[in-house]
């Protein structure tokens, strides 16, 4: 980044203002492009495996009527003709009225549409009929506690990095290898991040998971009304409900990511300097050590804003895009942990069903192992599409505004003449 170990570069002070400044401006931009994709990112990993054709059969006398007694008269109507409930994920019933009935042909069209409106296949699926059967503005559900989460996150993670990486006071400046500080770095920041946010990210999550439509005001306090609910009965400890998995995902995460970036945003700054060199009939010099560190600043602190933008930009989204990847079973766990109270509200079916002991209850390896033997390898990397079309951008977006916004700042401090000196 632009804030390379700076000794004897000349480069002026970012104050800590600054970087937040820059941050939260990435940080609104990239929400807004992004949150399409994450809403979709969520239904996908959040919905069940859809029955097979051989499970659709009427087949009531198998199952025992005791699993419907607890059930309310009036469960279930829909504008369609009647919702569709799975019992034991398998056999389609109809509820409409005080009596119970399996699925008869003429409602039986009904239970297909209602099926397939909330069943999507793919991210362009996912798009279309959320915009169609819930209307565009669902698209954004969930942007103001993504604003209010990214916004702190961001700052903590960005200016935490910077300052982890290039400052003499950091922890592992001197102990940590050069070329692995980026990772070490990256990684303790976002632990950070974390934590200072988990509970936003629980509410926006379960915001985004709800497929009923509602006016924006009424879903903030319907889903706001379930988190109180789950702090009465569990505790203010079930806000961070799902933070062991948030960062099995996003600890790697970013270490993979801010190596990879840091990695080629050096391999794109060389490329730079070889063309110049060659433009002048120079030699170039690739340097080792701490000259290589400097020629690399010199370089970027001379580069104009459109070079700044294009290297950030594909250096972070190439890294981003890889980082989501390898980390979407992860990403997929933290999703349905953090969904599954939520979906258990409105699908449990019968007084017992609290007594029943969930896999998303289970350790996260455990967990993640349970979906592999259900469903194999599609299953961890369901949303992977969604997951690294949202990622790659965001990170683009976001690292570029960041480094544009960091180095606007430092050509202000150059025409004030602040000199910096790195702590």
């Amino acid at each position: 980044m632009a804030t390379d170990d700076a000794e004897g570069t000349g480069d002026l002070s970012i104050s800590l203002v600054q970087k937040m400044l820059s941050a939260v401006t990435g940080s609104v931009l990239t929400s807004l492009l992004v949150t399409p994709l994450d809403v979709v990112r969520v239904r996908l990993q959040s919905q069940q495996p859809t029955a097979s054709a051989s499970h659709t059969r009427p087949y009531a006398a198998t199952l025992p009527i005791a699993q419907f007694r607890d059930l309310p008269p009036n469960l279930g109507i829909s504008a369609c003709c009647r919702e569709v409930f799975w019992i034991n994920n398998n056999a389609p019933y109809c509820v409409a009225g005080p009596t119970i009935a399996p699925i008869t042909p003429p409602s039986a069209a009904c239970a297909v549409e209602e099926i397939e409106r909330r069943s999507f296949n793919s991210t362009l699926d996912g798009l279309r009929k959320i915009a169609r059967h819930e209307g565009p503005r669902t698209l954004w559900r969930g942007l103001s506690p993504t604003l209010v989460m990214a916004v702190p996150a961001n700052v903590i993670y960005f200016a935490g990095y910077d300052w982890l990486r290039t400052s003499s006071k950091s922890p592992f400046k001197g102990t940590v290898p050069d070329a692995y500080t980026p990772l070490v770095a990256g990684a303790a920041a976002r632990v950070l991040a974390a934590i200072a946010v988990s509970p936003i990210e629980m509410f926006r999550t379960r915001m985004q998971a709800a497929h009923h439509a509602s006016t924006p005001a009424g879903h903030f306090h319907k889903t706001l009304d379930g988190l109180r609910e789950m702090v009465a009965a569990q505790g203010i400890h079930s806000l961070w409900r799902g933070l062991t998995l948030t960062l099995w995902r996003d600890v790697p995460f970013s270490a993979i990511y801010w190596w990879g970036y840091e990695t080629g945003r050096n391999a794109l700054t060389d490329m730079r300097g070889r063309a110049e060199a060659r433009k002048y009939g120079r030699e170039f010099s690739l340097g080792v050590g701490a000259d290589k560190v400097r020629r690399r600043s010199r370089s970027r602190s001379h580069e104009n804003h459109t070079a700044t933008l294009v290297d950030s930009f594909i250096a972070g989204a190439t890294s981003g895009a890889v980082a989501a990847l390898v980390t979407t079973p992860f990403d997929v766990g933290k999703t349905r942990q953090q969904v599954i109270h939520h979906m258990g509200d409105s699908q449990s079916i019968g007084s017992n069903a609290a007594n029943i002991i969930r896999p998303e209850d289970k350790s996260m390896p455990r967990f993640l192992w349970h979906i592999f033997k259900e469903q194999g390898m599609p299953g961890l990397f369901k949303g992977w599409a969604a997951r690294c079309l949202k990622v790659a951008p965001a990170c683009a977006i976001m690292i570029s505004s960041y480094e544009i916004g960091k180095k606007m700042a430092n050509d202000i401090n150059e025409r004030r003449g602040v000199r910096r000196y790195e702590s």
